[in-house]
């Protein structure tokens, strides 16, 4: 029935009037249309990914054209199509777009955190020619609230006519052969099979469809559906804006690409002055510390930025030229030796109680260069003794306004007990953002309530006050090989 109606919508509308997108959870019908160019994608049930960025993806259709309507004075979504089809809005990509999931039962029991958006799509798409359409063995999989939601019901012939939601002695009358069903007032129905070849042989369906899908795709030499935007397996630093200096007057860094938006996504240590890094090894660690230095190196000189490197395995011993550097420590006793000196020269720069908050915003009240402390394997560094980093506590806080960065990097492993160290514990504890690389699912909880999860090397959680958001890392340049 869902084929039925996508490939009908099809024949009677052009791709840029209709797109598609899919989640399959049922017996593959879904997929076998996704050479139709109607269709913008089509995920399975297995690809968890996927399924969350098309989710995302619907979202932010829905989110643009709210704005979009709002900003060109669109009352209803059949003024847009008339609107649309005068020739205006030729830069938009999508007219009614159907989000059409076969198989509601196994979202809610294996993807259970992506009902609530789902059902946002449903509540407020209609209005925006964005139309929700899902099927699903029992009427039991649904819960009320997305129930009443649906204006459109088809019921077919039930497992058991007693789960009926239209009659249950109409649903016994229903004879048990495919297509068959009752509408809401009680009359039989029987769905047509998509196919347009006169045969009306079930068991020769898929080539009926596919005779089709191959006679839509002749007559249409336009631009397909517009695709589920992806993140790239690889991103290369080049690929993004430039690295700037905000209206703070610190570092503004492109960190990669976020997936809600798929929009670079910056850190601005004149904001949040301070990062944390967690992920196993091999998964970019080191590389992401390589991109921020060279982000520094771009920007700054010696009179203006000063850079800290705890380096043990001594991968950044090239990072930042020698006069930028404060301190190269390879070993713990060093560390504590550094951050001693910073805490004393960070001390002098704390605002008195005669600094105004107008001052703390312009930072004028002391002189001399950001500093910038980067700590690649944190748990080699602090061994089994005391945080190196504990001189520096009082001033954690206050980082921004006394130009003072910590980005700290510790491995997977041992995390969870890390975490109740007092300066890892005042990081998190103040909002600095995290990012979460690959982990070993066997490290549990990292950042409240974030689970460890596998991913490929690049690939992360951006953690901060929002939802964490999936992210792919950016290569740095002088790394890509």
């Amino acid at each position: 029935m869902l084929a039925t109606l996508i490939l009908t919508l099809a024949v009677c509308n052009t791709p840029a009037q209709v797109q598609f997108y899919g989640i399959d959870c049922g017996g593959g019908v879904l997929n076998s249309l996704r050479d139709l160019p109607h269709v913008g994608s089509v995920v399975t049930r297995t690809d968890e990914r996927r399924i969350t960025r098309t989710i995302m993806e619907m979202n932010e259709i829905l989110t643009r054209r709210e704005a979009f309507f709002a900003e060109h004075g669109i009352d209803s979504m059949g003024t847009y199509r008339r609107r649309r089809a005068a020739g205006e809005f030729a830069d938009e990509p999508h007219g009614d777009v159907f989000f059409v999931i076969d198989g509601w039962g196994t979202i809610r029991q294996d993807y259970a955190d992506l009902v609530g958006p789902i059902v946002q799509l449903v509540q407020r798409g209609l209005n925006y020619g964005l139309h929700v359409v899902v099927a699903s063995p029992r009427w039991a999989d649904f819960h009320t609230g997305v129930r009443d939601l649906m204006g459109t019901r088809f019921e077919l012939r039930m497992g058991d006519p007693v789960d009926s939601l239209v009659h249950m002695r109409a649903a016994q009358t229903v004879p048990r052969v495919p297509g068959r069903g009752i509408t809401e007032t009680k009359h039989h129905l029987l769905t047509g099979l998509p196919r347009a070849d006169g045969e009306a042989d079930p068991v020769s369906l898929s080539t009926g469809m596919t005779e089709l899908i191959d006679r839509v795709r002749a007559a249409w030499t336009g631009p397909s559906a517009p695709p589920v935007r992806t993140l790239p397996p690889l991103l290369r630093a080049h690929e993004l804006p430039g690295s700037e200096i905000s209206e703070s007057g610190v570092l503004r860094v492109p960190m990669g690409l976020e997936s809600r938006r798929m929009q670079p996504f910056w850190h601005d240590f004149g904001v949040t002055p301070h990062m944390l890094v967690v992920g196993d090894t091999e998964t970019g660690k080191t590389t992401l510390l390589r991109h921020i230095t060279n982000a520094i190196r771009s920007h700054y000189g010696p009179t203006t930025a000063r850079v800290v490197l705890a380096d043990q395995r001594r991968q950044l011993y090239d990072a930042v030229p020698k006069e930028m550097q404060l301190g190269y420590a390879v070993s713990g006793e060093n560390v504590k030796e550094m951050m001693a000196a910073a805490a004393q020269a960070m001390k002098a720069r704390l605002p008195g109680p005669d600094i105004t908050p107008d001052r703390i915003r312009k930072r004028d009240w002391w002189t001399g260069p950001e500093l910038f402390i980067l700590i690649d394997d944190f748990e080699m560094v602090s061994g089994s003794g005391p945080n190196p980093l504990t001189p520096l506590l009082p001033m954690l806080g206050q980082g921004a306004e006394i130009g003072l960065h910590v980005v700290l990097v510790h491995a997977a492993g041992g995390f969870s007990r890390a975490s109740s160290d007092p300066v890892i514990r005042s990081l998190i504890d103040s909002n600095t953002p995290s990012i979460m690389l690959s982990c070993p699912p066997s490290e549990g909880m990292l950042f409240g309530n974030v689970r460890a999860r596998t991913m490929p090397p690049g690939r992360a959680l951006w953690i901060s006050r929002r939802d964490p958001v999936e992210v792919q890392l950016a290569i740095a340049e002088g790394t890509e090989d």
